[in-house]
């Protein structure tokens, strides 16, 4: 286990949600902080909770590369590099493949997946010349699509592949590279989409067992530490979400699909009535950052 004193750590979605709890956790542990959000408001609260000299700070959209590769640049003018760096800056899309509103899916491929490049492609030179550690966070979806989140799903999956190819990229540079998959953690994307979408909450209660439960940030938090540490290839929050990388070929099948079809024709029927209704496929936080 590499201990994280003294490590400088790049967070984007880093003023709320796990990428907050990851932060509050590494810094006491020694780290210092490097935080992007979208969000400034949110984002000057959370990073002046902090010794100044211990964290740097922008409003970052992670659509644009240059936003990133400044902050980028100013923690390696500050801190010297980038050690780690964790592309955790995400949101839902919802709405099926039929009626979601096209602006909004792309919206959400630009977050999810772009994002996740742009932000690995500011801070990789310095964690390059450190021999440091790329966190992706995926998702259970990147395992068990849902109905409903097609953009989402998609999104999730591309990011665990971009994160496999890039490992095998940079390995010979001593960089190692890992995942982090969730099932609902009790984030601002979860708790804003059951608000305002009744079928998100539907098709969160209606799962069996464990799937329907929702897990605080901060025991997500504690696990995301616990494999940065380790410089883990797979973070899993909860540890039964790391079952379902082996399950993932039989749900694709005759024996699986069944248990994803469940429910999801009247979760869907509704699910489009509401964005409908509302006018809008994303969260109306989420519409209103990115009309600022």
């Amino acid at each position: 286990m590499s201990s994280v004193n003294g490590k400088v750590v790049f967070i984007t979605g880093g003023a709320s949600g796990v990428g907050a709890e990851v932060a509050r956790r590494l810094y006491d542990k020694g780290a210092n902080l490097v935080l992007a959000d979208l969000d400034k408001e949110r984002l000057d609260r959370f990073a002046t909770s902090f010794e100044q000299r211990r964290v740097v700070y922008a409003p970052a959209d992670v659509r644009d590369l240059s936003s990133l590769q400044r902050l980028a640049d100013q923690a390696v003018e500050q801190f010297g590099g980038i050690d780690i760096v964790i592309a955790n800056a995400g949101i839902g899309v919802y709405g099926s493949v039929l009626n979601v509103d096209p602006a909004a899916f792309k919206t959400g491929i630009d977050v999810n997946v772009l994002g996740v490049f742009n932000t690995v492609r500011a801070a990789l030179p310095s964690v390059i010349d450190r021999r440091g550690y790329v966190l992706v966070v995926s998702s259970l979806a990147a395992y068990a699509p849902i109905a409903g989140s097609a953009c989402y799903s998609l999104a999730k999956a591309g990011v665990e592949h971009f994160a496999n190819a890039l490992r095998l990229e940079v390995a010979h540079h001593g960089v190692d590279v890992g995942t982090a998959h969730m099932s609902w953690i009790d984030t601002p994307l979860v708790r804003d989409g059951t608000a305002e979408f009744s079928s998100m909450r539907a098709a969160i209660e209606e799962l069996p067992g464990p799937l329907s439960k929702i897990t605080s940030v901060q025991a997500c938090g504690a696990a995301f530490v616990r494999g940065i540490e380790r410089r883990r290839l797979h973070i899993n929050c909860p540890r039964w979400v790391g079952l379902f990388r082996w399950l993932k070929p039989i749900l694709s099948t005759r024996v699986g699909l069944p248990l994803l079809l469940k429910g999801a024709d009247q979760r869907l029927a509704l699910m489009d009535a509401e964005t409908a209704q509302a006018g809008r496929s994303l969260n109306a936080r989420i519409v209103e950052l990115d009309g600022r």
